[in-house]
């Protein structure tokens, strides 16, 4: 559900730029700090460009359904499932963007904070979309539960152990311990 829902605001809102924006050159919002900036990106997250659009659009196919299968094997550890599917989501929404255009469509320009590292600067941050923001969100999400205390969960990816009944063994049993 929350793919679907991310895929349709995601396309909803570029339908919305793309009509709103494409006469305008910027709209501020709060100023200079957030505008609206009609922006197409042919390369890859914060402006990379290590193929064409087409080899971002395999990458993300070959991808996707992995996702998907990662995201059905978890689906009853909402702490990675639910992050997972904002991330798939996002996918989704970037990849109708390369199929139907051949370009994703970025409009939220938002300035946080100058970079310098050595002669490198950034001096405004990259535009972006609702489907960059779900899938930033979801692997800011992951990063965090990574650290967070493996009691409280069995940790990414993993299951419990379960016997031939079905139940599943303490996390601190081993298989085959006598208790002797």
């Amino acid at each position: 559900m929350i793919i679907v829902v991310i895929g349709i605001l995601d396309q909803a809102t570029k339908l919305w730029a793309l009509d709103f924006l494409a006469e305008r050159r910027s709209v501020e919002v709060l100023g200079d700090f957030f505008r609206l900036t009609l922006v197409y990106n042919y390369g890859g997250a914060m402006g990379t460009a290590f193929g064409s659009s087409t080899t971002y659009l395999v990458v993300a196919c070959l991808i996707f359904p992995l996702l998907l299968f990662y995201i059905w094997y978890n689906r009853h550890e909402p702490i990675l499932s639910i992050p997972l599917a904002l991330i798939a989501g996002g996918a989704i929404g970037n990849i109708t963007d390369r199929i139907r255009l051949g370009k994703v469509v970025d409009f939220l320009d938002v300035d946080f904070f100058n970079i310098a590292i050595g002669s490198w600067t950034l001096d405004r941050w990259w535009t972006f979309n609702l489907a960059d923001s779900a899938i930033t969100c979801g692997i800011v999400f992951i990063l965090i539960t990574m650290f967070l205390p493996q009691t409280k969960h069995h940790g990414l990816g993993s299951r419990p152990n379960r016997d031939r009944a079905g139940t599943a063994e303490p996390p601190d049993s081993a298989a085959g311990a006598t208790g002797s």
